[in-house]
C-alpha cells in the first residue's frame, strides 16, 4: 500500500477513495467500463505513487471519461490524439507517472498514426485501449474492430472493413510491452496493469471490454463461465503454453512458424510452445496474437511481450546533456535572432 504523510509526520495509508474524485460516474448501467475503473482505483494504493504523481490522458469516447472519475491530475484531450498529449506531459515532467485510456474507435480510427508513433518511440505511459467493437458515444456505428458483416447503424447491410487485432497492431509497431486482459476478471486486469505500470517505457493493454447497450455479448463466446476454460489461454512467461479443462491443449509452431492449437497427448510436450515474454525479437508474440482473428475462438491473454530499451524521454535528455556541455546553456533569444530577422512597422 502507498503511504502518505499526515499532519503530524506520520505515514498514512492511502486506499481506493483517496484515488477517487467526487464525480459522480456515469455509464450504462452494466457496461464494461465500470469493472476497469474499479479495478484500477482498487490498484492505485498498492503502487506506491501518490494521486498528485498520476496523470491520466484521454480522447473521446465513453471510456474517455475515466479522467473525471481518478483523483489525479487528468486531461481529457481530443479524439485520437491523447498519445500525442500524453507524449508532451511525459516528455515536460518524465517525475509522472502518465496514463493514456481510450476506446478502439478514439486510438484506432481518427488516432491511429499517433498510436503507433508513441509505441515505437517507446514514450513512458501506459496505454489502456477499451475494445468493445463498436463505437458507445455515438451510438452504435461499426468499429475498426468490428468484425466484417457487422450490421450497425453506419453499415446496414453489414461491414466490409477487415478489422484490426490492437495486439498485432501493437507487436508490428515495436511496442516494448504489449498485453490483453478482460472486464470479467478483476484480478487478472489488476495483474496486467502492474505489470504496465512498472514497465519503463510505452505499455500498451488490450481491454475486452462489453458494452451491454449497442453490442451486449460480443466476448460471451470466450468469456461466459463455462466457456473459460477451453477459450482463454492463459499467456504465463517460462511456462508451456496449455490450457483445455484438463490442460490437455497446447499451443505450438508449425513449420511456417505459425502458433497453432494442438492436442498435447497426440504431438507430445516438447512440441508445446513455452513462454517467453522477454524474447527481443517479437515474431512468436506476433504469431500468438494472430490464433484468434476475432474472439469467438481459443484467444490468448496475459503478457505478450516486455523487453526493455532505452525510453524516449530518457533518449532526448541524453542529448540536451550532450548538447549543453559542447555549447553551454542555451540562449532562446540568440537561437531567435540566428537567422534572418526583420520588423514589421
Amino acid at each position: 500500500m502507498a503511504a502518505d504523510q499526515g499532519a503530524d509526520g506520520g505515514a498514512v495509508t492511502l486506499t481506493r477513495k483517496d484515488f477517487s474524485s467526487d464525480q459522480e460516474v456515469r455509464w450504462c448501467p452494466g457496461c464494461g467500463d465500470y469493472s476497469v475503473l474499479t479495478a484500477v482505483q482498487l490498484l492505485m494504493p498498492e503502487l506506491g505513487v501518490r494521486p498528485e504523481e498520476l496523470v491520466f490522458v484521454s480522447g473521446i469516447g465513453c471510456s474517455s471519461r475515466f479522467p473525471y472519475y481518478m483523483n489525479t491530475y487528468g486531461i481529457h484531450s481530443i479524439h485520437g490524439r491523447a498519445p500525442a498529449v500524453a507524449t508532451g506531459v511525459a516528455i515536460a515532467r518524465p517525475d509522472l507517472h502518465v496514463w493514456v485510456i481510450t476506446g478502439d474507435g478514439d486510438a484506432l480510427s481518427i488516432g491511429g498514426n499517433h498510436l503507433i508513433h508513441a509505441l515505437r518511440r517507446n514514450v513512458n505511459m501506459t496505454i489502456l485501449l477499451f475494445n468493445n467493437q463498436i463505437y458507445g458515444l455515438t451510438k452504435g456505428q461499426y468499429s475498426p474492430t468490428s468484425e466484417i458483416g457487422k450490421v450497425t447503424k453506419s453499415s446496414p447491410f453489414g461491414s466490409l472493413d477487415y478489422p484490426f487485432n490492437p495486439v498485432s497492431l501493437a507487436l508490428g509497431a515495436e511496442a516494448s510491452f504489449v498485453a490483453r486482459t478482460h472486464d470479467m476478471d478483476r484480478k487478472h486486469m489488476q495483474q496486467v496493469f502492474r505489470r504496465a505500470h512498472d514497465h519503463e517505457g510505452s505499455a500498451f493493454v488490450e481491454i475486452y471490454q462489453n458494452c451491454n447497450v449497442f453490442n451486449d455479448g460480443a466476448f460471451e463466446q470466450i468469456l461466459s463461465k463455462e466457456a473459460r476454460p477451453r477459450m482463454l489461454i492463459d499467456l504465463r512467461h517460462g511456462e508451456p503454453i496449455r490450457f483445455g479443462p484438463d490442460r490437455e491443449l497446447g499451443i505450438a509452431l508449425n513449420d511456417h512458424g505459425e502458433a497453432e492449437i494442438v492436442t498435447v497427448a497426440d504431438v507430445g510436450e516438447e512440441r508445446v510452445l513455452v513462454h517467453d515474454e522477454h524474447r527481443p525479437d517479437p515474431t512468436v508474440a506476433f504469431a500468438l496474437s494472430r490464433l484468434a482473428e476475432q474472439p469467438t475462438m481459443p484467444t490468448p491473454v496475459g503478457v505478450f511481450r516486455a523487453v526493455q530499451r532505452p525510453t524516449y524521454e530518457g533518449e532526448l535528455q541524453r542529448q540536451l546533456a550532450v548538447a549543453q556541455d559542447r555549447q553551454g546553456p542555451g540562449d532562446l533569444r540568440s537561437l531567435i535572432e540566428s537567422g534572418g530577422v526583420w520588423e514589421v512597422s
